[in-house]
C-alpha cells in the first residue's frame, strides 16, 4: 500500500508527455521518450496563432527548421545549441528541398530562398509575388514550385534565374485551401495538382502543357494540394474531394479510385498505400483496387502527412498528439502530447525522430522497445 502510493506521488509530480502502449500478444512494449524540446521562436508569439508545418532538415550534425512567424533555425544535434538563424518576413510553413550544402525553401511572403546549409547565409532570393508553402522539387540544376497565384515556375537552383513560368488561371470562383503541390517527375513530365481540381503534366524542359484531367468536382472545395505520387505506369493522387485516384502515367486515364482523401501526399509501402483523409481518417489500402486494410479515425482534427518508421506509421493530430501505428493492422502503439498540436511531418534519424509541433517547438523523441515489466519517465 505505502508502495503504491509513493509511485502515484512521483507521477503527480513527474512532466510526462510520453503515453506507451502494450502491443498485444508481445512481451515488448514501444516506449518514446522526449530528450529535447526547444522553441524556434526568437521571441514569444503573442499574437494569432500560425501553421507551423515544415518537415526538420537534418545536415551532417545539425537540423534546420523553419516557423511560421520569423524563418529559420540551425541547431547542433549534439549540443543543442544554436548554429544559426536565418529571419525571413512573414515566416516559413513549407517544407525545403535539399542538395549537398544547399536548402531551398519559399516564404510566406512570397519569396524563394536558397540557403548555405552549412554558414546560414542566403546566396540568392527569387521573388514570385504570391505566398509560397508548397514544397519545391529540384531535379538536375533546376527548382520547381507552384505559387499562392497557381503559377509553376521553373528556375535555376544556381542563381534564382527564371527558366519558365506555366500560369493556370482559376476561374471555378470556389474557396480554396490554403496549401500546394509538390511537383513529381517522371520521363521529363512533371506531374502536379493544382486548386480547380486539375492533375496537370507539363513538359519539364519547356514548361508546355501535355494533358490535364480534372478529377476534384467537389462544389466546395476543388484543391489538389498533394503531391502525385508516380510508381511504374501509375499515378496516384490524393484529392480533397475525399477521394484517392490511380491513374495511368502515359495520358491519365482513371484506373480506380477510392473514397478517402485530402490534401496530404499518399505514402506506399510494397502492396499498400497510406493517406491520411480530410474526415480525420488515418488509412491503409491495397494499392491493386484502392480496397480498404485498416483506418484510425483522429480524435482531435485532422492527421498530418504519414511517415514510415520502422515497422510503424507515424502521424500527428491537427489538434492533439504525435501517434505511432502498427504498418500491418494499425493499432496505436504509442503517442506523444506536445501541445497545441501537430502540422508538420516528422524526420527520422535512426530510432529518433524530430518535429515542430503546432506551438513552433522544436522536439526530439527517441524511441525504443522495451520489456513490458519496465518503467519509464521522461525527465
Amino acid at each position: 500500500m505505502k508502495y503504491s502510493i509513493l509511485l502515484i506521488s512521483i507521477m503527480a509530480l513527474t512532466a510526462c508527455t510520453l503515453v506507451s502502449k502494450i502491443n498485444s500478444g508481445s512481451n515488448k512494449k514501444f516506449v518514446v521518450n522526449a530528450f529535447w524540446v526547444h522553441s524556434a521562436l526568437t521571441q514569444p508569439n503573442n499574437y494569432f496563432r500560425k501553421v507551423n508545418r515544415m518537415t526538420p532538415v537534418i545536415y551532417k550534425n545539425s537540423i534546420v527548421v523553419g516557423n511560421a512567424i520569423d524563418g529559420l533555425v540551425s541547431y547542433d544535434l549534439v549540443s543543442k545549441n544554436i548554429n544559426w538563424r536565418v529571419h525571413i518576413p512573414y515566416g516559413v510553413e513549407a517544407s525545403a528541398a535539399v542538395v549537398k550544402d544547399r536548402l531551398f525553401v519559399g516564404s510566406n511572403g512570397g519569396k524563394m530562398y536558397s540557403i548555405d546549409l552549412a554558414k546560414g547565409e542566403i546566396i540568392w532570393v527569387f521573388d514570385s509575388k504570391s505566398e509560397l508553402v508548397a514544397e519545391p522539387f529540384l531535379h538536375e540544376g533546376v527548382l520547381y514550385f507552384v505559387s499562392g497565384s497557381q503559377s509553376l515556375y521553373a528556375l535555376d537552383a544556381s542563381n534564382g534565374k527564371q527558366i519558365w513560368i506555366h500560369n493556370r488561371q482559376d476561374t471555378t470562383n470556389t474557396i480554396t485551401i490554403r496549401g500546394g503541390s509538390k511537383p513529381s517527375l517522371s520521363n521529363g513530365i512533371l506531374y502536379i495538382g493544382f486548386s480547380d481540381g486539375a492533375l496537370v503534366a507539363v513538359n519539364a524542359a519547356t514548361g508546355s502543357q501535355q494533358w490535364e484531367i480534372t478529377l476534384n468536382r467537389n462544389t466546395k472545395f476543388k484543391d489538389i494540394d498533394a503531391s502525385p505520387v508516380i510508381e511504374g505506369d501509375y499515378i496516384y493522387i490524393n484529392s480533397y474531394d475525399d477521394k484517392i485516384y490511380c491513374l495511368s502515367k502515359e495520358k491519365g486515364e482513371l484506373i480506380w479510385m477510392s473514397p478517402f482523401g485530402g490534401n496530404s501526399t499518399p505514402l506506399i509501402v510494397d502492396d499498400k498505400i497510406y493517406l491520411t483523409s480530410s474526415n480525420g481518417e488515418l488509412v491503409s489500402l491495397f494499392k491493386k483496387d484502392g480496397s480498404l486494410a485498416w483506418s484510425q479515425k483522429t480524435k482531435a482534427g485532422v492527421f498530418t502527412e504519414p511517415l514510415l518508421f520502422g515497422s510503424m506509421i507515424v502521424s500527428g493530430e491537427s489538434q492533439g498528439q504525435l501517434i505511432f501505428f502498427s504498418k500491418t493492422k494499425g493499432e496505436e502503439m504509442a503517442s506523444f502530447e506536445p501541445g497545441r498540436g501537430v502540422f508538420s511531418k516528422p524526420v527520422a534519424l535512426n530510432n529518433l525522430l524530430y518535429f515542430i509541433s503546432g506551438e513552433a517547438n522544436i522536439y526530439g523523441l527517441q524511441t525504443q522497445f522495451e520489456s513490458k515489466s519496465s518503467i519509464y519517465y521522461l525527465k
